[in-house]
């Protein structure tokens, strides 16, 4: 892998990594930007104890732009975007229109009053682009490709978890206008946080609990009894195994664990990274048939969960991949009992969602 680092017309970074070691990036982005200042801000909930972010510069962001206008397309007939290059293997680039910055500490002062705490958004927000392809998607990418974009993954979430204000590198991607993405190109994200997020918060505490009680790991046993009544196992390999999980949220959730427990991604022995691609595009493949040839392709999030620092060390790494469709033409909402009291229902028991996830193996 080739990694080449470069800065955009505004001063934002933007990388490029490429299968061939001997490609030379020198394109320049001729773009009239002015540098951006992030307004971002973190703001604590004092009834939950949760911080959320506040980021109202994001209002102007581009939304549902047509095909020739994507900014995630390369730079093609002088038609210029976010990649100077004229195509790119897997590109990273720190967003315009950033929920967290790392310059936000210039622009917003905080607040230490006790039920108005506040703080600079401090973090970063970058996109990843898988490829140059407009009309592709992750699922149809090679494993070559795919492994590639592990490594970008591998790459960022080690540089981003060394930066100061950072506890928390979450890779993650959103796919589908079902999901609310607003720029087609098969891209995703990666956020690195200022404070551990609410759930990740959550899995640490049930995680001491259960070493406190047991003694053991929560997520070693946790696969030991997915393999050992395999009903909710979808897929496995020598080093990782994709099972749905026992209380489900979403009617087709799949997580995806290394078979040996480690904290984020820099932690992956090549063996495990060499599997990881073709068991993470089999199961791409496989939520793109569940409805049918005739459906549109599956809306679905891709959420890496990572170790926070300091902190988490009972955490294990993991992929937990959701689609909010629940059958052909219906989709699950959030609504009263989800989105008032985070209790979720699902439509689907997770049995029968791992059965379909086995029907549909290539």
């Amino acid at each position: 892998m080739r990694k080449t680092t470069t800065k955009l017309a505004d001063g934002r970074e933007l990388i490029y990594y490429d299968r061939d070691e001997a490609v030379l990036r020198d394109a320049p982005d001729r773009r009239p930007l002015e540098p951006a200042a992030s307004l971002a801000e973190i703001r604590r909930d004092p009834v939950l104890g949760d911080w959320v972010t506040v980021a109202a510069h994001r209002q102007g962001r581009i939304y549902h732009p047509p095909a020739d206008e994507c900014p995630l397309c390369p730079s093609r007939d002088g038609r210029l975007s976010e990649i100077p290059a004229a195509d790119y293997d897997v590109v990273v680039f720190e967003n315009r229109f950033p929920s967290l910055a790392t310059d936000a500490a210039a622009h917003v002062p905080g607040l230490d009053e006790p039920l108005h705490l506040g703080r600079p958004g401090v973090g970063r927000c970058e996109v990843v682009c898988y490829t140059s392809e407009h009309d592709a998607s992750f699922a149809g990418l090679s494993e070559a490709k795919a492994r590639l974009v592990l490594d970008a993954w591998t790459d960022r979430t080690a540089e981003l978890s060394a930066l100061p204000d950072v506890r928390q590198v979450f890779c993650f991607e959103n796919r589908g206008v079902e999901i609310g993405v607003t720029l087609a190109h098969p891209h995703g994200q990666i956020y690195a946080f200022p404070f551990v997020t609410p759930r990740t918060g959550k899995m640490i505490e049930q995680a001491d609990r259960h070493r406190a009680e047991t003694g053991r790991n929560l997520f070693e046993d946790l696969l030991i009894a997915e393999l050992a009544d395999p009903v909710r196992v979808v897929a496995a390999g020598e080093y990782w195994t994709a099972f749905v999980p026992y209380a489900a949220r979403w009617p087709y959730e799949v997580h995806l664990y290394p078979n040996r427990r480690v904290a984020d991604l820099t932690e992956l022995t090549e063996p495990e990274r060499a599997e990881f691609p073709g068991l993470y595009l089999d199961l791409l493949g496989r939520f793109d048939r569940l409805f049918g040839e005739e459906a549109p392709p599956t809306p679905y999030i891709a959420a890496w969960h990572q170790a926070p620092h300091p902190g988490g060390a009972e955490l294990a790494l993991h992929l937990e991949l959701f689609s909010i469709r629940r059958t052909v033409g219906k989709l699950k909402f959030l609504a009263g009992v989800e989105s008032g009291m985070d209790a979720f229902v699902n439509d689907v028991s997770p049995e029968a969602a791992a059965q379909r996830l086995r029907e549909v193996a290539p």
